[in-house]
């Protein structure tokens, strides 16, 4: 339960956030730190460009350039879902070599007001990636298929997505 979260919250340290300082509605910054997607032994996203998305109580979400992907490796599905603050998302399969990611990246064409940022943009699942970068540090998964958050060592919590959440 979120209150319950919430008072269990992680005091921040010098130099990290705390997703619970995050606003909802959640907003979109730059970042020029480097993002970096690793899926089955190839780099498939590679900036310094990306957006990320900061909402109460979730790690944040990057959203890389459509100019700064391996556009070979990304597949549009039918699949799509409804956000209520960006709206209609889209997906697409991640195949590289013999494996792939069913709906593991998705990208808003039209996204709405106060989101526009994110336009042209992707995000990925990191959990279902092999691995993923902020500058050169590994990220940890946010629990649960539903969220893509990326946690790094300057995030604290609690997050929601984990058991009980």
């Amino acid at each position: 339960d979120k209150s319950q979260m919430h008072k269990n919250r992680v005091k921040p340290g010098p130099g990290q956030e705390s997703v619970w300082d995050y606003p909802r509605p959640p907003r979109v910054e730059s970042s020029s730190k480097r993002i970096k997607i690793v899926y089955n032994n190839e780099v498939i996203a590679d900036t310094t460009n990306a957006k990320r998305i900061l909402e109460t109580s979730h790690p944040p979400v990057y959203y890389i350039p459509q100019s700064d992907i391996s556009k070979q490796f990304f597949q549009p599905t039918n699949h799509s879902t409804y956000c209520e603050w960006k709206g209609m998302a889209s997906y697409y399969t991640i195949k590289v070599g013999d494996k792939s990611v069913v709906n593991g990246a998705w990208y808003y064409t039209k996204p709405t007001k106060g989101f526009e940022d994110i336009k042209d943009h992707i995000a990925v699942y990191p959990g279902k990636m092999q691995e993923c970068f902020v500058d050169e540090e590994k990220v940890v998964a946010q629990e649960g298929d539903f969220y893509g958050g990326w946690i790094t060592s300057d995030i604290v919590g609690p997050f929601k997505g984990g058991q009980g959440t």
